[in-house]
């Protein structure tokens, strides 16, 4: 089954009770046993909803994994995954990670004992000179938001298997259309669904595959244990988003050709990151690993108040948080996303104040290049 077929037809893709061709919204908390532990799969639906669990056999399905978990936001799928550790454990992570990511290991699971080290994960040997007796993991994030670093995810997993470490993706940016991390030896992938998975703005979601029988139970008790999950509606949602991820990507990407063409030739634009040039470093490893670049490209334009100015006269671009949908968003990541590192770490990563972030939509090209064009000038 190829990948456009298997967004359409992958796990359970119609309701077997009705013949739906769209599986029901189960919107149910608890179901009819005929005796005590005699239900029909389904006893609560913190501990599984049929939605639900349409949902992640389809993303086990389209990132070729053994199981797959369904999470109430993105954060919500990270902080399971690293629930899977004990107080006492290290793990590695890529430096120029999400900001909430940053956050939630520095400033909470430290709390709790679990220690993490930020490394250039592009660079493999920075990778090695971190492993310790009490390493556990490494997190990639590939490509990395927002400087668009690319790491070699089949060359890091060797290394972890080389060490007894697990392998872990972040594939928010590149999807499960583009890139399958599973495929190239990781151990378990995540996704913020809130992107371009879902691909609409409406929903909140995460979503975790994992490639080890082991793996899928312990996520299973933690998933069950802490009640992250997600509801009935948004889980349909997500189902109906992954139909036309297929589409929506291919038209993004060529939106993003064309876009990064333009800033490239463009006097103001002090540099601009996408892993889609041949000048980027990682481009190689990119196109080794992935069918496609992506929608999101970096700019720097060399000031705050360069980019505050953009962000006034822009029209089609809307300024917002998030990425993926099917409307083009900018932002400024040292004042957004990643507002949560501390400005002298964003120093050290290249961050500026001067970074400009699109997530580029599936509006006319022609218009989206002609705003960028009059906010520049």
């Amino acid at each position: 089954m190829r990948r456009k077929t298997q967004l359409i037809h992958g796990g359970i893709s119609e309701d077997p009770a009705t013949g739906a061709v769209s599986f029901p919204i189960y919107q149910v908390s608890t179901y009819k046993q005929e005796g005590v532990g005699g239900h029909k799969g389904f006893e609560y639906s913190r501990t599984g909803n049929p939605t639900r669990h349409a949902l992640e056999e389809l993303i086990k399905d389209i990132e070729s994994g053994k199981a797959g978990f369904a999470f109430g936001s993105g954060m919500a799928a990270i902080t399971a995954v690293f629930m899977l550790f004990n107080s006492g454990d290290h793990v590695i992570l890529t430096d120029d990670v999400y900001g909430g990511t940053f956050r939630v290991m520095t400033k909470v699971l430290n709390r709790v004992g679990i220690a993490s080290t930020f490394v250039d994960t592009s660079n493999l040997e920075n990778i090695k000179n971190e492993i310790r007796p009490n390493t556990r993991a490494i997190y990639i994030e590939t490509p990395t938001n927002p400087l668009l670093k690319i790491t070699d995810i089949a060359a890091a997993a060797r290394l972890a298997k080389e060490h007894n470490l697990l392998t872990i993706v972040d594939n928010t940016f590149s999807t499960p259309y583009w890139q399958n991390p599973i495929e190239l030896g990781a151990d378990m992938v995540l996704h913020s669904a809130t992107k371009y998975i879902g691909g609409h703005s409406d929903v909140v979601a995460g979503l975790v595959v994992v490639n080890d029988d082991k793996l899928a139970q312990d996520l299973h008790f933690v998933q069950n244990s802490t009640g992250g999950i997600l509801g009935p509606q948004d889980s349909w949602l997500l189902i109906r988003g992954i139909k036309t991820l297929g589409v929506r990507m291919e038209e993004t990407e060529a939106n993003t050709m064309a876009i990064v063409e333009f800033l490239q030739g463009h006097p103001k634009v002090k540099k601009v990151f996408y892993p889609g040039l041949v000048t980027h470093s990682g481009h190689e490893i990119a196109k080794k690993q992935a069918r496609g670049f992506g929608g999101m490209v970096s700019f720097d334009v060399g000031s705050a108040e360069t980019a505050d100015q953009i962000l006034a006269k822009i029209k089609y671009f809307t300024l917002a948080e998030s990425l993926g949908a099917v409307e083009s968003l900018i932002s400024v990541p040292a004042r957004m996303t990643h507002a949560s590192i501390p400005a002298e770490r964003r120093a050290e990563l290249g961050i500026g104040d001067g970074l400009v972030r699109i997530s580029v939509g599936l509006e006319d090209v022609q218009d989206l290049i002609e705003d960028l064009t009059q906010a520049l000038e």
